[in-house]
């Protein structure tokens, strides 16, 4: 039997006090192992690729779970996620959206594309920790998640 990798989570986040507080509800919930942080679309693209600044860093393991805001800078949240779900060495990354908006073409539009669920961002300290508790517990817990392993290939996006 092989040892599964330490879960991790990537989180997609332009808002650093947003970023901050999910961090603490994810620790408080007893999420302990690595969380990475990406503040625009095209920093998490180049961190799932290792492209850019992140290519010059020790790699880092696929996350196994990407916290993604929909309303980035650059890249928004719409066009990481059919990225990521239109790349074979990515698309088993589970993809939680993790937004404002509770626009019911957002929310089509983000399932239709592949996310995994779908959460508004609760408001209120209490409140984030319960749903990260769950998320936590859900994700973590209770999913068996894929091993994924993180490939050097080129982005598609990157081809002419």
């Amino acid at each position: 039997m092989t040892e599964r990798p330490q879960p991790t989570i990537l989180i997609v986040e332009d808002s650093p006090e947003d970023y901050e507080a999910t961090v603490w509800a994810l620790r408080k919930s007893g999420f302990l192992n690595p969380i990475f942080h990406c503040t625009d679309g095209d920093d998490a693209l180049d961190f799932l690729y290792q492209r850019g600044v992140h290519a010059l860093q020790t790699p880092a393991p696929q996350p196994s779970l990407i916290l993604l805001d929909l309303h980035l800078p650059g890249s928004d949240g719409h066009e990481v996620l059919a990225t990521i779900k239109h790349d074979d060495q990515l698309r088993q990354i589970p993809v939680v959206m993790l937004t404002t908006s509770e626009d019911t073409r957002d929310i089509a539009r983000c399932y239709a594309m592949g996310a995994n669920s779908y959460m508004k961002k609760p408001v209120g300290i209490e409140a984030l920790l319960r749903a990260m508790q769950r998320l936590n517990d859900y994700w973590f817990d209770l999913v068996i998640l894929p091993t994924v392993e993180r490939s050097l290939g080129s982005n598609p996006r990157d081809q002419s």
